[in-house]
């Protein structure tokens, strides 16, 4: 077969990229004192928030008396990881590991880009998507949560065992990487994956709750979450307020979420909704006939994009994991997901509208901040219908494509998983 060569001029346009709007984001941490910049709110997250936790955990606990602590386990290691760098301020040192954790994606996608038959489009869409997110994904950890993502996805196709090893210590940070999994193709793919993912999860897991208490306070926390204002439902509420609906803002559980008469049924309808959303990918996964090397990359773009629109909250930084799994779609010929992917991106400006720039507004619920949020999530949720629409039909779980990835029964030495086609 002919094999497709990647000249050395778009390999060597992503680091100088990468350089460039890298400092561009440096900059803006920098000075993110400006009122369109969130007026220092963004940085603060860093040297107050995750140093107060720092300090929890270094004496052995996870903070389970405060309300803001509302992450797995495995955050506690990123938030300690810092002091890895001892010479460094705490801030300083944060904002350096999540430098590498980028520039360790943009290497990872870079690499997968260049092999036979991929493509580069991936590593150019997150060395040029993140920064529409300005400095925010500096200061927060989401990076490191999504290289977990991203390098699990990748090396499914070499590794499953690593693979699933890396998607278990993801969910264990954040808990969403464990969907990045539900792509893997029937048979031994699936079974090494899921397998030395639940062995690592479950191991890691043991040792944290060995070394420190309270393991699963954040359990707690995340059950007492009511409607953020960002999210789907919180637009629908910010649009009832025109309409005379007397709700107000108050912040809670380390965001800015809606209070009022209602509000409890619109936090149960998302759960509906996301239990709709399960649903749908378990149809999927079953009705599923086809596969080839970017069905999981495309399973896992369209489950978290369901999980993400049918949550009681949409951060900005939620855009960092979309952007992620996105340009690991991109980087394969075959995925299903190319319009998607502009969605995201389109979705990843827009939220940077909303926050930093006009947060007050959205908060105030003013017609410009109804309508930023419905834009936004407008697009959000175009994006998830449309990704599980392509999916479906990808897979022939419709019924009109039979083709499947089974070995034959006259083909014993196939193997159960698809091979890079070069």
């Amino acid at each position: 077969m002919n094999r497709l060569r990647v000249t050395p001029g778009p390999v060597l346009a992503v680091p100088a990229l990468w350089l460039t709007t890298r400092a561009l984001m440096l900059w803006l941490l920098v000075h993110d004192s400006g009122p369109l910049l969130g007026g220092g709110s963004v940085a603060r997250e860093v040297w107050r928030l995750y140093f107060r936790w720092y300090g929890v955990l270094a004496h052995g606990s996870f903070p389970a008396h405060d309300t803001l602590w509302q992450y797995p386990p495995g955050a506690g290691g990123v938030l300690m990881a810092p002091s890895l760098l001892p010479w460094l301020t705490y801030f300083q040192a944060f904002v350096v590991l999540t430098l590498a954790g980028d520039a360790l994606v943009t290497v990872a996608l870079v690499r997968a880009g260049t092999r036979a038959g991929r493509s580069l489009l991936g590593a150019a869409l997150w060395t040029g998507g993140l920064p529409l997110l300005l400095h925010i994904p500096l200061a927060r950890y989401d990076v490191q949560v999504t290289a977990l993502a991203v390098l699990s996805l990748l090396a499914l196709d070499r590794s499953p065992r690593a693979g699933g090893v890396l998607g278990a210590l993801g969910a264990l940070v954040k808990v969403w990487p464990a969907l990045v999994l539900l792509g893997t193709p029937r048979g031994r793919v699936t079974r090494g994956a899921w397998g030395w993912a639940a062995a690592a999860g479950t191991l890691v897991l043991g040792v944290l709750a060995v070394l420190f208490d309270h393991p699963l306070s954040f359990l707690r926390q995340q059950g007492g979450r009511g409607v953020q204002i960002e999210s789907l439902g919180g637009t629908v509420l910010n649009l009832a307020r025109q309409a005379g609906w007397p709700g107000r803002t108050r912040y809670r559980y380390g965001a800015v979420e809606l209070v009022g008469p209602h509000v409890q049924a619109v936090a149960v309808a998302s759960l509906a909704l996301t239990a709709a959303a399960f649903a749908l990918l378990v149809l999927w996964r079953v009705r599923a006939r086809h596969w080839n090397e970017a069905t999981p990359y495309d399973a896992a773009l369209s489950a978290v994009l369901l999980f993400t629109v049918t949550s009681r909250v949409i951060s900005p930084q939620y855009m960092i994991w979309l952007l992620g799994l996105a340009a690991v779609c991109l980087t394969s010929r075959h995925t299903s997901q190319r319009p998607v992917a502009a969605l995201v991106l389109t979705a990843t400006a827009l939220s940077t509208v909303v926050f930093p720039m006009y947060y007050r507004e959205v908060i105030d619920g003013t017609w410009t901040g109804c309508l930023l949020m419905l834009t936004r999530n407008g697009v959000l949720a175009s994006a998830a219908v449309l990704s599980f629409v392509r999916l479906w039909r990808a897979a022939g779980a419709d019924g009109k494509n039979l083709r499947t990835t089974e070995p034959r029964p006259d083909s014993h030495r196939l193997p159960d998983r698809v091979l890079s086609i070069s």
